[in-house]
């Protein structure tokens, strides 16, 4: 005796097979099936669902948290990639970490801030004082006493965050600083090329010599050396 399938095979005008067309054994499968297609059913698990939608697509890791700003994060991140314009997955992928690191550090800026200020408000009662300002002081200064270990334990992580934003900035300068270094070569190596085609009255494409640079970037680079030229003529005249 074969197994039933525990799936049904779509009818001509789009519907299923009707129920009393399947074994209990069928149906059975069915509704198990349909229990694990209906999402998240608990509390817990709804809260995790939600947190997919705060996950970046290159470490998986939440950065966002539910009471962070997802737009103001997008824009912090937007402009890092337009500050540093990284090319490549290691360049992306370093000024990503850059990006993350610095809301963390904002995020810890914050945490303390409220940790004080939450703290100020509860203690404000108990000082005896008319002066609001000495009361004020003086409540800060209990909320930081008691707080002094959770103080503490940020500093200890805005130093360690501080230390990985250091390390990618120093990662990414000096990953930038090869790849302009090559691409400048490649541009004026592939400029001389161009000039040479032109004396001799050819076409030219930098993609035979393996440039991955347009013709406009070429002309662009052969007027620049031109104009240098004649800057370095005329400067030496005028001395």
């Amino acid at each position: 005796m074969t197994n039933e399938p525990t799936t049904t095979d779509a009818q001509p005008n789009g519907q299923s097979p009707s129920t009393g067309d399947q074994s209990p054994e069928q149906r059975a499968a069915n509704r198990a099936n349909a229990q694990h297609s209906t999402g998240p059913r608990t509390e817990a698990g709804k809260q995790r669902s939600a947190l997919n939608a705060t996950r970046h697509g290159l470490t998986g890791q939440t950065i966002v948290l539910p009471s962070d700003d997802l737009d103001a994060y997008q824009e912090r991140v937007r402009k890092f990639f337009a500050d540093y314009q990284p090319r490549g997955e290691s360049e992306k992928q370093l000024v990503q970490t850059l990006a993350d690191t610095a809301w963390r550090l904002s995020r810890i800026v914050a945490l303390e801030n409220n940790l004080l200020t939450l703290g100020t408000l509860e203690h404000e009662d108990s000082i005896d004082t008319d002066d609001p300002r000495v009361r004020t002081a003086l409540a800060m200064a209990k909320a930081y006493r008691e707080q002094s270990h959770v103080i503490a334990n940020l500093g200890m992580h805005e130093q360690r965050l501080n230390r990985v934003f250091e390390k990618a900035l120093k990662q990414i300068r000096e990953l930038q600083a090869q790849r302009h270094s090559v691409e400048k070569e490649q541009l004026q190596n592939a400029a001389i090329i161009m000039e040479m085609h032109k004396d001799e009255g050819l076409p030219y494409d930098p993609a035979k010599d393996g440039f991955v640079l347009s013709p406009a970037e070429i002309e662009t680079c052969i007027e620049r050396n031109h104009t240098l030229s004649k800057a370095r003529v005329a400067s030496f005249w005028r001395r």
